[in-house]
Formats: C-alpha cells, structure tokens, sequence
C-alpha cells in the first residue's frame, strides 16, 4: 500500500484527508499512510491564506478512498494532524 496516481483513485470516490502547505508535513503524512498500509494520492494546487494580505502557496492535498477515510483520519489525528482549513494554523 502507498502513494498512486490520481488517476487510480477516480474510480473510487476520493476523500481529501489533509492539506500540507509544509513539505516536512508532506513528508510525514506520506509515512503514517504508508505505514498504515492506506492507498492514497497526491495533488498539488495553489492554497490562498490571508483576508486583507492575501498570500498564494502551494500545498500538497492528500486524497484516500472512501472506504479508507476514517482509518487515515484517525491515524494523521492520532498524530497531530487535523484537517487543515485555509487560514487555520498547521502542526509544528
């Protein structure tokens, strides 16, 4: 189980499960659901942060199936890894 192409993941309802906008939180998400022996692809896409100073980065959006997303859910909280919405603060 690991890292797939988006294509591979049409089929099966993709779930977006975080938002790194850190490469070292890239990295590490990559390795919780490659441990936890989760499927899941990545996308990269312009992330704007900011209300009166807005800022546009890129951020690594990781995606697993349906019937994965709570198992990957639990095992990036577990971690400290929440959803991150625009705005809000990543984990150190």
């Amino acid at each position: 189980m690991a890292r797939r192409n988006a294509e591979e993941f049409e089929d099966v309802d993709p779930q977006l499960v975080y938002v790194a906008r850190k490469l070292r939180h890239a990295r590490r998400v990559e390795l919780l659901l490659t441990d936890a022996g989760i499927d899941y692809a990545v996308e990269t896409d312009v992330i704007s942060t900011g209300f009166l100073f807005p800022v546009q980065r890129m951020g690594a959006f990781f995606y697993v199936a349906r019937v994965d997303h709570d198992r990957a859910r639990a095992t990036l909280e577990r971690e400290g890894f929440a959803l991150v919405v625009a705005g809000e603060p990543e984990p150190d």
